[in-house]
């Protein structure tokens, strides 16, 4: 899946950036293929992913993996990924006694205060191999998506602490990735959202933003993306790209092209 979307970021498994921040966003559409298509490219990559999935379950993640060539099974039992099932933890969180730490505590508590145990579930799940284990090439956290955080009463600011010293410790002491989906609702009076939104778009080197169509739907362009490379190194009139593309999502692929030039219309 995404074969063009790797031609795009000028981006190969064999050729892996490091140190980096990626923001995936999507507004008035579904941008959860770009979800996809990072976990698998990460997972071809031979890098140590640790994916925590807080919107669809595990056997969904990795019936689509299959369709893109890699097994989250496979993976996950010699050691590559490590996965937190969101949706069966929160109901396994209810059931355990309240002494055992969980990643997902705060679901317990009446004011969700920190993720302090989802930031240590994090380390924990990335920390360097000892010898003797399999060598993984670069640590990457991938979240889908952390709006769901804000709907299960986190509030914005304990958010982007997590991502905070997620950051710290993934990109910049294990010289790692991370990539994470917010949703864009569109709402005004979403304040929370804006400040998760604004306070990440800030701190990242790459922003997908998949949009709807101004128009509506169509068959054959599902959406458009927006890529932004942010290069805070540069100089200012150096320091942002962006290019925008249209796209129609397939059963095992995505088709990108400029606006106005899909093959339907040609």
């Amino acid at each position: 899946m995404l074969p063009e979307l790797n031609n795009l970021l000028d981006t190969t498994p064999d050729r892996v950036e490091q140190g980096k921040l990626t923001l995936l966003c999507d507004a008035k559409t579904d941008g959860s293929f770009l979800v996809h298509h990072f976990l698998s490219f990460y997972l071809k990559a031979n890098c140590k992913v640790c994916f925590v999935a807080l919107v669809q379950s595990f056997s969904h993640y990795n019936i689509v993996g299959q369709k893109l060539g890699v097994s989250l099974t496979t993976a996950r039992e010699r050691g590559q990924l490590v996965c937190l099932e969101g949706l069966k933890s929160s109901v396994d969180i209810f059931f355990q006694a309240k002494e055992e730490p969980h990643p997902l505590q705060f679901l317990r508590e009446a004011n969700a205060g920190n993720l302090q145990l989802l930031y240590e579930f994090v380390r924990e799940a990335l920390k360097p191999m000892d010898h003797g284990e399999t060598a993984w090439r670069c640590p990457v956290l991938l979240v889908d998506d952390l709006s769901v955080l804000l709907s299960l009463g986190v509030g914005a600011v304990a958010v982007l602490d997590f991502i905070q010293y997620c950051r710290a410790t993934v990109c910049c002491k294990l010289q790692g990735n991370i990539v994470a989906l917010v949703h864009d609702s569109g709402d005004a009076e979403d304040e929370e959202n804006d400040i998760l939104l604004n306070g990440l778009s800030h701190q990242s080197h790459l922003i997908l933003r998949a949009e709807g169509l101004a128009t509506g739907f169509c068959r054959d362009v599902h959406g458009q993306l927006r890529i932004l490379w942010r290069r805070p190194s540069q100089p200012p009139a150096q320091r942002d790209r962006s290019l925008t593309y249209q796209y129609k999502i397939q059963d095992k692929s995505v088709s990108f092209f400029a606006k106005g030039m899909s093959p339907a219309v040609l």
